[in-house]
């Protein structure tokens, strides 16, 4: 089941007496459990029907006494086990989830990765329990992501923004989430988000960021290329050289892949550069006019090179400072 299903489940007050939550994305399986706390019971409910328990601080018979207990004046109660992968005794509770009271919401929530399922507990649970896997997103997943959550805050987000913020706020959805949500806290219904919002509201700076860099760097421009590692230097905190070498060999890689497929229908070249449309396309057609295929491959080698050196490893160990490595890199890659 998704998590869009379950949680619909529950708000139309259609519980399962176990539900298994796991998997290594923490956020989706919050999701579920405030689903849960907020649709379970009623408010005046609460005091005497909902537990919360956690697992480095518990025991299943911890857990076993408290689903086992009926409701006091309420149609059921809600038992959360949170941070569950803490709990040595977890698969003791196989017998119970064999076996609930139908009275009792028992929530399990296995954080930041995945239960053998191939477990005796495991298949217990996969026979009984309403089990969710929740996965992280692929990199080139977030942006879409990104798009559809501010949608839900009835915000719009172009494909631009929708990848800068992705770039700078990462896969961390609970970390993105919480940053979306001060654009909603801030903007009218209905606005378009764009740089300046994103800049204004969250922090990054519409003109100094990864993505500039990367254009910067795919037009040759060595102007506006200087001017943005300069700033990058000066914030050296906000932007450490291992992420953008990150970010760049995501680029350039791209851009390699591209000369690969230059001659096939666009919807297939989209789908091998991982793009979700033409605006980005457009960008790396220009930039492959600067790096054939040959260059291409010569800088992903160099950011190999500078990834090395910026971790002190082995014979390309300089011990030169991050940003004089960001300086030289740019000009290496300006200048091929």
């Amino acid at each position: 089941m998704t998590h869009q299903s379950i949680i619909a489940d529950i708000r139309n007050k259609r519980f399962a007496p176990v539900y298994f939550l796991h998997g290594p994305e923490s956020y989706f399986i919050d999701l579920i459990a405030d689903a849960v706390e907020a649709h379970g019971l009623e408010e005046h409910e609460k005091a005497f029907n909902q537990t919360t328990l956690y697992g480095k601080d518990s025991d299943y018979l911890q857990v076993l006494d408290s689903a086992r207990r009926f409701p006091m004046m309420a149609e059921r109660q809600v038992v959360l086990l949170k941070e569950a992968q803490d709990m040595k005794t977890l698969k003791d509770l196989e017998a119970y989830i064999l076996k609930p009271t139908p009275s009792t919401v028992l929530v399990i929530c296995h954080k930041y990765k995945k239960y053998n399922l191939n477990s005796k507990f495991g298949k217990a649970v996969k026979a009984q329990a309403v089990l969710f896997e929740s996965k992280e997103l692929y990199d080139n997943q977030v942006p879409d992501w990104i798009a559809d959550y501010l949608k839900g805050k009835k915000l719009k987000a172009g494909p631009a923004a929708a990848e800068l913020l992705a770039e700078y706020l990462g896969a961390n959805l609970s970390k993105v989430a919480n940053e979306l949500d001060k654009l909603a806290l801030n903007l009218p219904v209905g606005a378009e988000v764009s740089k300046q919002h994103i800049e204004q509201y969250i922090g990054i700076s519409k003109d100094y960021n990864v993505f500039e860099l990367q254009k910067a760097l795919g037009l040759k421009d060595i102007l506006k290329a200087n001017r943005i590692v300069n700033y990058f230097i000066a914030n050296a905190r906000k932007h450490p050289i291992q992420v953008i070498i990150g970010s760049l060999y995501n680029y350039f890689s791209k851009i390699y892949l591209y000369h690969a497929v230059a001659q096939r229908p666009e919807p297939e070249i989209l789908s091998a550069l991982g793009l979700r449309s033409g605006f980005f396309l457009r960008e790396y057609r220009t930039a492959a006019r600067q790096f054939s295929a040959r260059k291409s491959e010569e800088v992903i080698h160099l950011l190999r090179e500078f990834d090395l050196k910026s971790k002190g490893l082995g014979y390309n160990s300089t011990g030169k400072p991050e940003g004089e490595l960001l300086k030289e890199m740019a000009w290496r890659i300006l200048h091929l």
